[in-house]
């Protein structure tokens, strides 16, 4: 199938319709959710199962576990196949998009578009992924578009939502390609917009939620749980980042942010399952840095990996 390439920034008119300027499609636009008025959820086009992977608050290395989790689940065997899932990432933070970084995409071109205007989502690592960071104009060196920020109201940031949820192309280039087992979703920290246009728009599979063992971190866990119940999203289970560190002189656990009690009496409290407990591993940070997954970094850390491992074969099951 043919594809064209267009500069998401000059070529097409943005507007609250269509705030990321593509080209009309055929179809109803993308609605918005009101009052007394509830839209059917839908499901994303070529999209088996959608998980989103969430957090109450910001600096958790909520995006960092999404991207690693979506290798962990494209390297996962899938029980009586001989095949392993087709697994994508779509970045829904509008104002602070991680995965272009995290992908080692950075200076990617813009997206192309299929003959019917949908987005081609980018490959790196051979896995897609798509991103508002990808639409950004680049930087005055043009190189990046890391300086580049998108000062949108709420009602612009709904419809890009509803865009890159409906209008990305998860087959790729080729239209007879099956689509995606699972689509991993990074979502911005909180409970604000998007999360809520998600829950009330689409049938999401599941949802994971990340939290650091502080307390400021684990009492947005409750809101996180809250608010996916509200929009009828299930919890598929807690994820617990930097749980404790092991220095190279010693086998034990060091827990430096605190005891992860409280992580688990609040996914008691909660009802949600404790997926798994991430130790602190500096090459984490670092490979992330230089936009390699740390999945598959060859000498990274055992218990990290296989911990992420077991986490995605819980996910799997957990969706299917």
């Amino acid at each position: 199938m043919g594809t064209s390439r267009r500069l998401f920034s000059t070529c097409f008119a943005r507007s609250h319709d269509n705030p990321l300027g593509l080209p009309r499609r055929p179809g109803p636009l993308p609605q918005i959710p009101r009052r007394n008025a509830p839209i059917q959820k839908r499901p994303i086009p070529n999209v088996s199962k959608v998980l989103a992977v969430a957090s109450g608050k910001g600096g958790v290395g909520k995006s960092t576990i999404a991207v690693n989790l979506a290798f962990a689940l494209a390297m996962h065997q899938i029980p009586g196949s001989q095949r392993k899932p087709r697994v994508g990432v779509l970045d829904l933070d509008i104002f602070g998009p991680s995965v272009p970084k995290l992908m080692g995409l950075e200076s990617a071109h813009e997206p192309r578009l299929t003959q019917k205007g949908a987005i081609v989502p980018l490959v790196n690592h051979a896995l897609q992924c798509m991103s508002m960071g990808f639409l950004l104009r680049r930087s005055a060196d043009g190189q990046t578009k890391v300086d580049t920020a998108v000062v949108w109201r709420g009602l612009m940031v709904q419809k890009a939502v509803q865009q890159l949820l409906f209008d990305v192309d998860w087959r790729g280039d080729n239209e007879s390609e099956p689509g995606l087992d699972v689509l991993v979703i990074d979502m911005p920290p909180g409970t604000g917009d998007v999360p809520l246009t998600l829950g009330q728009l689409v049938k999401v599979d599941g949802a994971v939620i990340v939290s650091t063992p502080q307390d400021v971190a684990i009492s947005d866990v409750r809101k996180g749980v809250s608010m996916f119940k509200k929009v009828d999203v299930p919890i598929t289970g807690l994820i617990l980042n930097t749980s404790h560190f092991i220095c190279r002189n010693c086998a034990t656990p060091h827990y430096i942010f605190g005891s992860p009690k409280s992580f688990h009496e609040t996914a008691s409290q909660v009802g949600a399952k404790v997926l798994g407990e991430l130790p602190l591993v500096g090459g984490v940070s670092e490979a992330s840095d230089h936009g390699v997954p740390y999945m598959l970094v060859g000498e990274g850390n055992q218990e990290w990996k296989g911990t992420m491992s077991r986490i995605a074969g819980e996910v799997w099951d957990s969706l299917h």
